[in-house]
């Protein structure tokens, strides 16, 4: 197809120039570059003119070899392919015959072989190319696996020792990879939380143990007291068995406060939705702490505009909640032992603060404060009440009903917990 081209096209050269007076010269040119040879003859056959690049593509002008001219010729056609045996290189010719006027005939001649050589060549090189090819990728992809795979076989070593609590493994790869570098930052971010997590278990342990050694050891020593000491002596022995009653009701709070906080991480506990009013219920949970304002000077300030606030929600969680927070601003408020709630209605929310006046929360601090027995600096603090767990408790219950929640805190001023109660709840209750 190619060859084929090529000789309409001269053809289609000598057609459009031939009255040119530099014919001559375009016939050469052409016949360059298309690497075919151009005879122009008369009407016996006799060559005219033949072009200067004389290649195997070229017939003999011998007798032998003039049938296919004078054949033309006797046609009387304007235009003829032939293909035929060069006798003179014995190869396979293509010829392209043009009629120019009466008596003048122009025939372009190109070899097959050529193409035939060239397509041996190629399919020769191909399989050379191929076979280099082929070696080549299996080089780079043996080096580009192995440049990949090292840093993967080294996280998953460090996986393994993860999994066998070795928290101070490290990912990292020093390759630029993109997707090996974000999995190695993936990976230690979740090292570093379970790190956290590890270390909050241990805390857990050990603050739990404290809060049930202390007071069974009271218990054992008051019980011991009572009987060996005060035995004969009934007003002592009272105040035995009240200290004792005491450490068994905190113990008692304690106990209650793991088992809540185990259900609502098991989602085994269920809201249990009702009908009731949040600023007699907060109220209520005040009047508990009467004794505080008694005998530690405690200062509660409850700020309410509405008399009454009716809300759609589960009471027994929400209570404790409340409860939880006030139990917290006691345990840190400032030298004023001044503890204040604020609950106030918004465009779309019901907004409950419990403020202290303490010496507040680091900033880095703050995103830690709802797990189980976080203390600034680790140190276990025993709290004048509650048990560590509330900020917990509290954090599990407000999940449950899907508040949000959070807290500010400023040095030197205060600590302020919230949550907000959905006012679209208050409504549909009204319409109800």
């Amino acid at each position: 197809m190619s060859k084929t081209k090529d000789i309409a096209s001269v053809a289609n050269t000598i057609e459009r120039y031939q009255n040119n007076s530099n014919i001559a010269d375009i016939i050469d040119q052409a016949a360059m570059t298309k690497s075919v040879c151009v005879e122009v003859v008369n009407e016996k056959a006799s060559t005219l003119y033949s072009s200067m690049y004389f290649g195997k593509g070229c017939v003999s002008s011998k007798e032998e070899s003039l049938g296919y001219k004078k054949d033309f010729i006797r046609s009387n056609k304007e235009r003829q392919t032939y293909e035929l045996i060069n006798p003179m290189f014995d190869n396979h010719t293509l010829i392209q015959a043009i009629k120019l006027d009466s008596e003048t005939y122009a025939f372009i001649n190109t070899s097959m072989d050529p193409i035939d050589g060239t397509v041996d060549i190629l399919q020769t090189q191909l399989i050379y190319v191929t076979i280099i090819v082929l070696i080549l990728s299996f080089v780079i992809a043996y080096f580009i696996s192995h440049h990949i795979s090292k840093p993967i076989v080294q996280m998953n070593k460090a996986a393994k020792g993860l999994a066998e609590g070795k928290f101070q493994v490290s990912f990292k790869t020093d390759e630029d990879i993109n997707e090996l570098n974000e999995l190695a930052t993936s990976l230690n971010y979740a090292k570093d939380e379970l790190a956290k997590t590890d270390e909050l278990r241990q805390d857990l342990m050990a603050n739990v143990s404290h809060d049930l050694k202390t007071p069974l050891t009271m218990i054992k020593a008051y019980a011991e007291m009572s009987r060996d000491l005060h035995i004969k002596d009934k007003k002592k022995q009272k105040e035995d068995m009240n200290i004792i009653i005491d450490e068994v009701d905190r113990l008692t709070i304690l106990v209650n406060d793991i088992l809540e906080l185990s259900s609502m991480q098991s989602n085994i506990n269920e809201l249990e939705k009702e009908d009731f009013d949040l600023i007699h219920l907060t109220q209520e949970i005040l009047h508990r702490y009467t004794v505080l304002q008694e005998t530690e000077n405690y200062i509660f300030e409850f700020n309410h505009k509405e008399k009454e606030i009716i809300i759609h929600a589960d009471k027994k969680k929400l209570e404790q909640v409340i409860y939880n927070l006030i139990n917290n601003a006691i345990n840190y408020t400032g030298e004023d032992n001044k503890v204040i709630i604020n609950i106030t209605k918004e465009k779309t929310n019901i907004l409950v603060e419990i403020k202290d006046t303490g010496k507040g929360i680091k900033k880095e601090d703050l995103p830690y404060i709802w797990d189980k027995y976080y203390k600034n600096k680790k140190k276990h603090k025993r709290n004048l009440v509650g048990t560590g767990l509330g900020l917990s408790i509290v954090k599990n219950a407000l999940q449950l009903h899907d508040y949000e929640y959070g807290v500010t805190s400023e040095k030197n001023k205060g600590s302020c917990f919230y949550f907000k109660i959905p006012r679209t709840k208050e409504k549909n209750h009204k319409e109800n």
